[in-house]
């Protein structure tokens, strides 16, 4: 029973109980003479009552006090268990003073009389304003604590993450020193896989890190590595009644970005995806590169003619409807029961924010593709092989000062056989002791996160000590070494970790060369 007039205003939705049609009538009239636009479903039993809070959701109830086998007091109370927030105004002829303050007690928003219902337009404007103020409110609420949560996240994920990157690095060095003995290739594949589990293990630590913790810098992007890093992520979150695939044009395509931001927005489409395939279904990943022409641009975007990644996300789920589409990235429009409407506003800006564009396309009942155009005019190819040339050592004296021990050995090992007289210092005091006993190293190969006496402090103790050679600090890209308080260092090479072999060796033959070319 809809109400034509002033369609201009937002329809709001009223559960009438009432069991008198011209009671009915007379109520509706005052909120047509008010201009309030509405649907309304009427009902005068409990059965009905319940059918309309489950189907038509109302946004407000307007009640009698009393009807045959029916009362508004039940009303309110099944109201209540559905929703907290839905207005109930009692609209009666029979409702004393005494009764009015006991039904505000028990959750009413308002009562007003039939015999003098002026105040009742008034009173449903006031009371969607409130109700709407209420769930703004809960809903900061609820962000603040989801926000919480993620910092808590953030915190552990922080303090397990040092322990478990430890654990996993002697994987690596055990991989790559493995691989050099080609002779016999039960060990190189021994080492092959040893090596890829060790990687595989600190990729999925890093990717939760970095998730957790947030965004922090514009930095190259590597196409292959950033969906790596999201199904890593998506493990375990992808039902066994969901094939999930990836097609990447070129894994190795690099562009300048914030990896952390567009895995955060790539995951977030990914699972979304996921929920409307209740029933099973495909979810593709698929990358290609474009050409966009200046009319692809909406008026409200910045024109951009020119190449760009396309990166998109589409599922064979439910689908939207046309009016869904429309509202999409509304704030705080949502289709889910416990969902907050910002996830998919979130990655719109995250895509404007690296200059590029979102598009959506969905039919009910086939399935939604979501395209992000990244643009590439910094795009780089890095396709850089490292290779054993020129790695070899000459015999020099490199002093190792690693904390935890089994790093420490297979490091000492992984010098050794490549030619270089590498001895191990498991503290900043130990390596000083070697010096003092055996003269200064040709190079010092030390990690910047020790706990005693760190790397900083031992590096001070070494200058002090008169060493003014190559010294390579093993750190932690998110957690680099505070120099400040360090003379200047012409000489300082930093290598991230976790540590890879090769990557070590090159870093010290371009320090030990460039000290050979001192005069």
């Amino acid at each position: 029973m809809p109400n034509r007039q002033n369609r201009a205003l937002p329809t709001i939705r009223i559960l009438q109980v009432e069991d008198n049609a011209l009671d009915a009538e007379l109520v509706l009239a005052e909120l047509n003479a008010d201009g309030i636009s509405y649907d309304v479903r009427l009902v005068d039993d409990e059965q009905g009552f319940v059918d309309a809070l489950e189907h038509f959701k109302p946004q407000v109830v307007l009640s009698d006090l009393s009807l045959p086998g029916f009362s508004g007091q039940r009303a309110l109370e099944l109201l209540r268990r559905h929703d907290e927030d839905t207005p109930f105004i009692f609209v009666s002829a029979t409702l004393g003073e005494e009764a009015a303050i006991e039904a505000l007690r028990n959750g009413a928003t308002d009562y007003i009389l039939k015999q003098n219902p002026a105040r009742l337009a008034s009173a449903v404007r006031r009371a969607l304003a409130e109700a709407a103020a209420v769930q703004a409110k809960r809903r900061a609420e609820e962000e603040m604590i989801r926000a919480q949560r993620f910092e808590s996240l953030a915190m552990l994920a922080g303090g397990l993450s040092h322990d478990l990157r430890n654990l996993l690095q002697p994987l690596l060095l055990a991989g790559d020193s493995l691989q050099d003995y080609q002779d016999d290739p039960r060990l190189a594949r021994l080492g092959t896989l040893v090596r890829d589990c060790g990687r595989r293990g600190l990729q999925m630590v890093q990717s939760m890190l970095s998730f957790a913790r947030g965004a922090r810098r514009a930095e190259q992007v590597r196409l292959g590595a950033l969906l790596d890093a999201l199904g890593l992520l998506l493990q375990g979150s992808v039902p066994r009644a969901v094939t999930m695939e990836m097609a990447m044009e070129d894994a190795e395509l690099s562009f300048e970005g914030n990896h952390t931001e567009l895995q955060q927005c790539l995951l977030n489409l990914c699972l979304n995806a996921i929920q409307a395939m209740p029933d099973g279904g495909r979810l593709r990943i698929g990358t290609t590169q474009c050409e966009l022409p200046p009319d692809f641009f909406m008026p409200e975007e910045q024109p951009h003619a020119g190449r760009y990644l396309r990166i998109t996300v589409a599922d064979t789920g439910v689908g939207m409807s046309q009016e869904t589409l429309r509202r999409l990235f509304e704030p705080f429009f949502t289709t889910k029961e416990n969902g907050t409407g910002l996830g998919l506003l979130s990655c719109k800006r995250i895509v404007a924010s690296h200059g590029g564009v979102m598009r959506v396309e969905s039919t009910p009942g086939e399935g939604t593709c979501f395209h992000l155009y990244i643009p590439l005019e910094e795009l780089e190819n890095d396709r850089a092989e490292l290779d054993a040339d020129g790695l070899q050592g000459q015999a020099e004296h490199v002093l190792v000062v690693v904390e935890e021990a089994g790093q420490l050995s297979m490091l000492v090992d992984a010098l050794a056989s490549y030619g270089y007289q590498a001895h191990a210092s498991q503290s900043g005091t130990a390596a000083l002791q070697w010096i003092e006993a055996y003269g200064l190293p040709d190079l010092v190969v030390m990690d910047a996160e020790m706990n005693l006496f760190t790397g900083v402090r031992t590096l001070a103790a070494l200058l002090e000590h008169g060493y003014r050679q190559g010294v390579i600090l093993l750190a932690h890209p998110d957690a680099p070494p505070d120099l400040e308080e360090l003379p200047a260092l012409e000489r300082l090479h930093i290598v991230d970790k976790p540590v890879r072999v090769r990557t070590l060796l090159r870093t010290m033959r371009k320090a030990l060369v460039a000290e050979e070319a001192r005069p």
